[in-house]
């Protein structure tokens, strides 16, 4: 993919900043999933106990180095992708912050580690990445290129349109009332419905005039999503598949969701929590 625009001006840069340890052994489990899985356990996030506060100052607005300027680019995509959508709904979008990070970071939802992977936290409404992670995603998943790199942006950025949509306190409102297994299924939808946020982002980039998808860019997000379902990750990690455990999806359901949000453009067709398919 090609961004030839500007960047969103919303970056937060925390890298090489303290942001704090996590401690006691619910921290320790958080960081073996967040090898396992590499992607937002933002539940799991606010349950760390904050241990040190973030030392040092964080720069806003553009950055300078290729990274982290391509990310601020995928960022402003999605932010041009969704405040029409929003105006489509009549509704006004509020941009997220994106805040890049190393080792370890505090946000609204606690003190998460890097290990947890890339994860948006609704208390702030900010996205959060170690830039490492992208490494881990190729070298662990075989899921490299620049358009993988972006659909974990927008699939986050995903997360925050669940958010402003109150599709995720809902979420968090069933909690209370229904049993592991059955969060873990609604779960799953929220996750699905964030790919196929991503898709829908993918196809509506292609007519901004800062954006051009490239030949392979399509199948490189389908590869990140094939490599991050919960039943290849926990065969991978454990030797076995345990359904009821799933909280991401499989690998086919998420290619599925990722592909039907690009196929279709259309925001009605992503209600991943009334489909009969789920």
């Amino acid at each position: 993919m090609q961004w030839f625009g500007k960047g969103s001006g919303n970056i937060e840069d925390r890298r090489g900043m303290s942001g704090g340890a996590i401690g006691g052994g619910v921290g320790i489990i958080v960081v073996i999933l967040g090898l396992l899985f590499g992607q937002d356990l933002t539940g799991l996030v606010s349950q760390l106990p904050i241990s040190e506060m973030t030392q040092g100052t964080a720069k806003t607005g553009a950055p300078t180095d290729k990274e982290a300027k391509f990310v601020d680019g995928v960022l402003e995509s999605t932010n041009q992708v969704w405040e029409q959508q929003f105006r489509e709904m009549g509704k006004t979008y509020e941009e997220p912050i994106l805040v890049l990070f190393t080792n370890n970071v505090q946000s609204a939802c606690g003190n998460a580690s890097a290990a947890v992977g890339p994860f948006y936290c609704p208390g702030d409404h900010k996205v959060y990445i170690d830039l490492s992670f992208y490494q881990e995603l190729q070298s662990r998943f075989g899921a490299g290129g620049d358009f993988a790199q972006a659909y974990v942006i927008a699939h986050e950025v995903g997360h925050h349109v669940q958010n402003l949509l109150g599709i995720s306190e809902k979420v968090q409102r069933a909690k209370a009332q229904l049993s592991e297994k059955e969060y873990n299924k609604l779960s799953v939808k929220l996750e699905l419905q964030a790919d196929f946020f991503a898709g829908l982002w993918a196809n509506h980039a292609q007519n901004l005039k800062d954006f051009k998808l490239e030949e392979g860019d399509l199948e490189e997000a389908i590869t990140a999503a094939n490599a991050i379902g919960d039943d290849k990750l926990q065969k991978q990690a454990q030797g076995e598949v345990v359904p009821d455990a799933f909280t991401h999806g499989t690998s086919a359901q998420r290619m599925y969701w990722f592909k039907k949000g690009f196929d279709t453009g259309d925001i009605r067709q992503g209600d991943t929590f009334n489909s009969a398919q789920l």
